[in-house]
């Protein structure tokens, strides 16, 4: 039995209730970490390839767009609508909304290029050496980029200037007749197909081939140790496939967990105006947001976790203002 009317509104209003903390509150913890991530993964000091470096910097200057677009430009005034009132007369929403989709795309899709890259590093040594490398990773996130900024120039023309602050899609003003259109309709479906659709599939079987691979590696390695005499058992090969392996795994694993709710409301929404109506509760699309939001703060927390040296770097920068404070007060 379905949940009824009543319960499904208390459900939306308390987390609207949650939202006035919630979102303010990422937005203080997401900028600095991003910027923090950014710093230390720059200096190049965290023990990762430079074509590697490239990828977590680029995800992590996405994540800390997305967290100015979509977070502070948006979803704060829409929680904040009556102190956000005068953003109804400015007229730039059309392009907030390119900025917005064009930088969303590259946070996704950069997740994306970056498990094909660590799935070529493990799974395809011979490959290795040609596609793994900082040049490569510098053309990729470029054509990603471009690729993402044309692609979403169509939101120029598709919404008006003007704000509409309601937690939806439509957070510029569409006239009704436009929204319910089948162009309309058929343009945002595949919108939400591209991204986040496809990367998840992407994210999905990627992962399982690089699983299958190391674990087709590791059988043949361990037979031939086997048969080595005095060898010993450590295998520096597979201890750095095992670290590359857990840093994409929690990586695309986090992302995929935080994006799935947003991702299935976004779809479904767009088949209930095709014509094949899915009804989901409201209350579920806020709880998309909300995760899909918090993904973009999660990566630094990872790279504490599993990456050693990037914790040393941030104990350095945390110790390293506080001495100074100290020897000039001494």
């Amino acid at each position: 039995m379905g949940l009824g009317f009543f319960v499904k509104l208390q459900i939306l209003w308390a987390l609207q209730d949650a939202q006035i903390t919630y979102y303010p509150v990422l937005a203080a913890v997401g900028v600095p970490v991003n910027v923090v991530t950014i710093a230390i993964l720059s200096r190049g000091k965290c023990g990762l390839s430079k074509c590697v470096t490239r990828y977590l910097v680029a995800m992590a200057a996405t994540d800390l767009l997305v967290i100015i677009f979509d977070l502070i430009l948006r979803q704060i005034p829409i929680v904040y609508r009556e102190q956000f009132r005068f953003v109804r007369s400015v007229r730039l929403c059309n392009i907030h909304a390119v900025l917005l989709y064009a930088v969303t795309d590259c946070s996704v899709w950069f997740t994306v290029t970056f498990t094909f890259d660590r799935f070529i590093a493990i799974s395809t040594p011979k490959l290795r050496a040609k596609y793994c490398t900082e040049k490569t990773a510098i053309i990729v996130l470029g054509t990603v980029t471009t690729v993402s900024c044309f692609k979403n120039i169509s939101w120029y023309f598709l919404y008006t200037g003007r704000y509409w602050l309601s937690n939806s899609p439509w957070f510029c003003l569409v006239l009704i007749n436009e929204s319910r259109s089948l162009g309309w309709a058929v343009f945002e479906f595949l919108h939400y197909i591209l991204t986040p659709f496809i990367p998840f599939l992407l994210i999905l079987l990627l992962n399982a081939l690089t699983v299958r691979s190391i674990l087709v590696a590791s059988r043949a390695r361990r037979r031939l140790q086997s048969r080595s005499n005095g060898e010993s058992p450590d295998d520096p090969e597979m201890t750095n496939r095992r670290k590359s392996m857990i840093l994409l795994f929690v990586i695309s694993g986090n992302f995929m967990v935080l994006w799935i709710v947003f991702m299935v409301c976004s779809i479904m929404r767009r088949l209930d105006y095709l014509g094949f109506p899915i009804s989901l509760p409201t209350f579920v699309s806020e709880i998309g947001f909300m995760l899909q939001l918090l993904s973009c703060c999660t990566n630094t927390f990872i790279y504490v976790v599993t990456q050693k040296k990037f914790r040393d770097e941030v104990k350095n920068g945390v110790k390293y203002p506080i001495e100074k404070m100290i020897a000039l007060i001494r």
